[in-house]
Parts: structure tokens; sequence; C-alpha cells
């Protein structure tokens, strides 16, 4: 970091007066960013935008919310119905947990979500980043809140650094210095920061000309460095992977109303059902099937009973 301090540190409340500007005309129109959203569709998106693009989570977010429009609707049907309504988001457990979550909220709370970061630290699947968000948007409550969209924009803004690299606890530091005092302000910049991360500073091609911030970039001030820390390790591909695999079984599970057979489902894993790459792949590796199958029942996304396999 730079021994004197930063532009937009200096002059955050003119940074926020126009990233909160330009956040009221170019935000993108997302469902649960509307007035009057609930607490509870605020937190079930959070959930679904894990590791989730917002185009996929859009629908499937208007979907669950009909059906399951407060915390009790859902804690009132089986963990296996939230999983079956999860689709293909992907990451399934985080249905299981939303469903924990959602039972905890109407044992503890009444049904209520909680605005105390503590108390939602408490439920199943909140992490600090979520605690914070929905905290925020949900209440209005002022905490600095992080994605990786902030940090970028955090990394280029304060620190003069074209990548962010790994969480670090320097960036709710960094966020919190450049956070308005006053609460509907900074829900509004921390919306506003995640928006400008997702739609102008993005990774690959930063729109700077578009920036509302740029004159207090420091990268863009320091002539747009090449100076990204060391990038994280490349996921492994999906195709032939045990993620692949495991999401067999549960497709399999999702389309039948009824418990199938191990055989059944350890077939589908193979990719039986499938076409012939799936095949090779589970011929190379002949422990896969039952690897996935094991994996889904140690995380409580399958039930087995005499030989037969449903949803929970």
């Amino acid at each position: 970091m730079r021994s004197d301090t930063p532009a937009c540190i200096s002059d955050r409340d003119r940074v926020a007066s126009e990233l909160n500007a330009w956040f009221v005309r170019e935000a993108r129109d997302l469902p649960w960013r509307a007035p009057g959203t609930s607490a509870w569709a605020v937190l079930v998106s959070e959930f679904m935008l894990q590791q989730t693009q917002v185009e996929r989570v859009i629908p499937r977010w208007i979907a669950w919310l009909e059906r399951w429009p407060t915390p009790a609707a859902l804690a009132a049907n089986e963990p296996g119905e939230a999983v079956r309504a999860w689709d293909r988001l992907g990451y399934p457990r985080r249905a299981l947990w939303l469903h924990r979550a959602a039972t905890e909220i109407v044992g503890l709370h009444g049904g209520e979500v909680p605005r105390d970061v503590d108390a939602l630290l408490a439920l199943t699947g909140v992490g600090p980043y979520t605690a914070r968000a929905i905290a925020a948007f949900a209440y209005g409550e002022r905490h600095p809140v992080v994605d990786t969209n902030t940090r970028r924009v955090l990394a280029r803004l304060v620190h003069g650094v074209a990548l962010a690299g790994m969480p670090k606890d320097s960036d709710l530091e960094d966020m919190e210095a450049l956070l308005p005092e006053d609460r509907a302000s900074a829900a509004v910049f921390n919306a506003a920061a995640m928006e400008l991360g997702a739609i102008v500073c993005t990774a690959r091609t930063p729109r700077c000309g578009f920036c509302p911030v740029a004159q207090w970039c420091e990268w863009r001030g320091s002539g747009y460095p090449a100076n990204a820390p060391t990038k994280r390790p490349r996921q492994a591909a999906f195709e032939g992977s045990d993620r692949q695999a495991r999401g067999r079984i549960m497709a399999l599970l999702r389309r039948s109303s009824d418990a199938v057979s191990r055989e059944a489902a350890l077939a589908a894993a193979a990719g039986d059902e499938g076409h012939g790459k799936a095949r090779r792949r589970s011929a190379q590796d002949p422990t896969q099937p039952q690897r996935a199958f094991d994996s889904l029942i140690a995380d409580g996304l399958i039930v087995e009973f005499e030989g037969r396999v449903k949803l929970p």
C-alpha cells in the first residue's frame, strides 16, 4: 500500500456521491433490489448468488419466492423439496443450508430474519459476507460488504493494483475507510461498488472511460500497470469430474417422484443415461460412481433405505 493516503479516501465524500449517483442511473434492474423486498427474499438471493451467475439466479429466485415467500413456508416442507427446487443452480448443499436456516429462523426468531450480524452468523450457511450483506441490504445497517467484484474495485481504486488476489482482512478495512457515515448512503455505496466491479471495473476488459470514480483511481493514475498478484489455481474441468457424476445422480432424483434403486443411481453417475464420452470416463475410473454416491450421502443430499435412494 502507498505510504500516503490514497486520493479516494482523502476525498471519500465526493467518491461516494459520484458512485452512488452513478448507481442510481446505471444499476441493473435486479428483482431483489426492488423497494419493499423482504429480508427473507434478500437472504435467498444471497444464498443463490454464491458462485452462480445473476442470469441463472433470477428465474430460480422468482420461482422460489412464489412457492416459499417466508421462512415458515419453506421450513414446513421436507428438505428434499428444497433440493428439488434448486434444480441446476449448482452446489446443491446451499439448498439444504437454506432449508436449515429457514427452520432456525422459525424456531429461534419467530419466523423473522434477524438483523443483527452475530445472529445471522449463527444461521446455517451464513458466513461473514452473507451476514453483512443481509444486514446492509435488507435492513440498511451500516456494515462494509465486500464481494469479489468489490475487492477488484478496491485493489485498483485504493492500491493501484490490477487485480485483488486472495481475500484478506484489509479488504474490509479499505471498504470501511470509504463507506459513508449515513446508513442509507452506506447501503447504496456497498451495492454500487459491487455493481461497478460487475459491469465497468471488470477483470479482463475494464471500461475505465465509463467509471464514475476514475479520477480517484490509483491504478489509472499509475498508468494501468500489469501488477496483478499471483492468480488462483484454475478450477478443475467439470467434464468427467466427480462433480459431474454427483450432478447426474441429483438430476435423476429430481426427476423421480419416488425413490430409485441404488443401482439406477450408480448407473446415472457412470453416465449410462448419457453419451459415450461420459461412459468412457467412468470406464477409466470405475470407482467414480460409488465415490460420487457416497459423497452425496455424506453431504446429506440423498438418503438411502433398503437399497432405495431419494432426496432427503
